[in-house]
């Protein structure tokens, strides 16, 4: 126990203020290990005059990732400690003593894409919040509960927009804070607790969020996974279904040419080369214009070429699409026309999965839309058979939720193990850490490619693991550079400024492609400063300029 509790103690050695608070930490931790060993070595319990404080402590809100809950099975009675094994992740449930502290009452919405569920949840919230997954759900749904006078703050990863008396907010799942209390709260396509890079957040905010009333929105495929990793939390579980409000209509023929596009048709396909092909492929038939939705398109600039599609009055009647109109924007329209079913995943070339595709086709026939119903068809024949039997089927049940260790734990491993990398303790998570059955460890690649530059830098754990969970998208070179460079500044500097890697005032209107995926590059790049300036916020004094020169990329 010395030996351990002196370990931890050079943390303080460090100018780092949170590696003083993770001290901090540990030192509770280490004096409840201590409390609990002396009571397990009394034959009573009013043998031992500590009993009492070791009662207040497990009764304490303060101890992170759930030690009151049982966690220190692993000193014997004989006082003597043995090592602590950081890597059971078997009981994540015990990591969050506020929502543990309540008998949760949690109704999941479940029903295909538009059939209100959300809608039905969202009417619950009073002092509440609403967890999305992606930033254009928490902004739609901020901006709705205030236009109905009812204030709510916008808190995602690059955006903190606080109105003044709000009592609710909107959130990014990863935002989702799991130690505050709340009268009720939203989590929308719980389904994603089964992704393989962001599940674990999912699951994070479905175990962790301390409300009188939870309301989780999504597929029906998640339904038995949740009421599983829910019985042992003791919160009651009700489960309403919902149908389609419009009805959806698998067409029996293709489209077989583009001469046969209509208003309000969107076409899918899943590259950007493709969209902007097919975007000018219709335009030249002279008879409609074509908004582009994608992932990689600013959210600004998905929200603006939406609202130019919805409009009535604009010429752009035709959206031509990736599967990113799957979540996060309310569209109008009346056709789906799939051009292909393989999409690369970022790993591999593959057939669309049949959630895929009932996500993608279920967007036609928007409720309130001023189409009566949708239609859903594919651009050659070959592929319909598909889409039809995809439509027909349920989705395969989900078996098990995303997990991934805090950075407590992270934290407390090293103190352990002071000679290992911030890459090397990862890596011993994926590979090594215990689960139950209903749980897979999330695939965190992107995280070792990060951790394998920052680790070379004279950083602190903290800081390190602060730039690996950063929104850099390690597959574009801009993007990475700019992470690298903002990195090794703070490291050296323990300031960076936005002019030291970009020149204001330099952005032009992209005339190519290729100029425009730079300039969508840029964009991510000053997205990120965006997000470390809120982390930290000294050493990232250039927001504003960040987000200026961000609005000037969407534009």
């Amino acid at each position: 126990m010395r030996l351990k509790l002196l370990q931890a103690s050079s943390c303080l050695l460090s100018n780092s203020s949170q590696h003083v608070i993770c001290f901090l930490r540990l030192l509770v931790k280490f004096i409840y290990s201590l409390v609990y060993m002396v009571v397990e070595g009394c034959k009573t319990r009013k043998d031992c005059c500590l009993f009492q404080l070791r009662h207040q402590l497990k009764e304490s809100d303060r101890l992170p990732w759930g030690l009151k809950f049982g966690t220190l099975r692993h000193f014997s009675s004989s006082g003597v400690a043995t090592q602590v094994d950081f890597t059971d992740l078997t009981q994540p449930h015990t990591w969050y003593p506020c929502a543990r502290r309540k008998s949760r009452n949690v109704v999941l919405h479940v029903g295909p894409t538009n059939s209100g569920k959300t809608h039905h949840a969202l009417k619950q919230l009073e002092s509440s919040v609403y967890c999305g997954p992606l930033r254009l759900l928490a902004w739609e749904v901020a901006k709705r509960l205030n236009k109905a006078k009812v204030p709510c703050d916008l808190i995602t990863g690059q955006e903190r927009e606080e109105v003044d008396g709000a009592q609710h907010k909107a959130v990014t799942v990863e935002m989702a804070d799991v130690t505050s209390d709340y009268d009720c709260a939203v989590i929308d396509e719980m389904q994603m607790l089964g992704c393989r890079t962001r599940g674990f957040s999912f699951t994070r905010a479905i175990l962790g969020i301390s409300a009188n009333e939870l309301h989780l929105c999504g597929d029906a495929a998640a339904v038995p996974l949740i009421q599983e990793i829910l019985k042992v939390t003791g919160d009651n579980v009700k489960v309403h279904h919902y149908d389609r409000l419009l009805p959806l209509v698998p067409l029996k023929v293709p489209l077989g040419s583009f001469s046969n596009i209509e208003t309000g048709d969107c076409i899918v396909t899943f590259s950007r080369r493709m969209i902007y092909r097919l975007k000018k492929q219709i335009e030249n038939g002279g008879k409609h214009l074509c908004s582009v939705v994608y992932g990689s398109l600013p959210p600004e600039t998905r929200t603006r070429q939406a609202t130019m599609f919805n409009d009535a009055s604009s010429e752009f009647d035709v959206l031509v699409a990736s599967d990113a109109i799957g979540m996060g924007l309310n569209l109008n329209i009346s056709r789906i026309i799939f051009s292909t079913l393989m999409k690369f995943d970022g790993m591999e070339h593959r057939q669309l999965t049949i959630p895929e595709i009932k996500q993608i086709a279920g967007r036609a026939g928007r409720y309130g839309s001023k189409f009566p119903f949708g239609e859903v068809t594919c651009l050659d024949r070959e592929d319909l058979p598909l889409v039809h039997s995809a439509l027909d089927s349920p989705s395969p049940i989900i078996k098990r939720a995303g997990l991934f260790p805090n950075f407590d734990l992270l934290y407390m491993f090293s103190r352990l193990h002071p000679d290992k990398s911030l890459h090397q303790i990862l890596e011993h998570f994926a590979e090594n850490a215990k689960l139950s059955a209903n749980y897979f460890i999330a695939n965190c690649e992107d995280m070792l490619k990060v951790a394998a530059i920052i680790d070379e830098l004279p950083l602190g754990l903290h800081d390190k693991f602060l730039f690996c969970i950063s929104p850099v998208d390690v597959n574009d070179e801009i993007s990475f550079q700019g992470l690298t460079q903002f990195a090794q500044n703070y490291a050296k500097n323990g300031i960076v400024r936005l002019r030291e890697i970009f020149t204001p005032g330099t952005l032009q209107v992209p005339k190519t492609p290729t100029a425009l995926q730079e300039l969508e590059s840029i964009h991510k790049v000053l997205d990120l400063y965006v997000w470390l300036s809120f982390r930290l916020e000294d050493s990232f004094p250039d927001r504003e300029l960040a987000s200026s020169q961000k609005a000037l990329c969407s534009m």
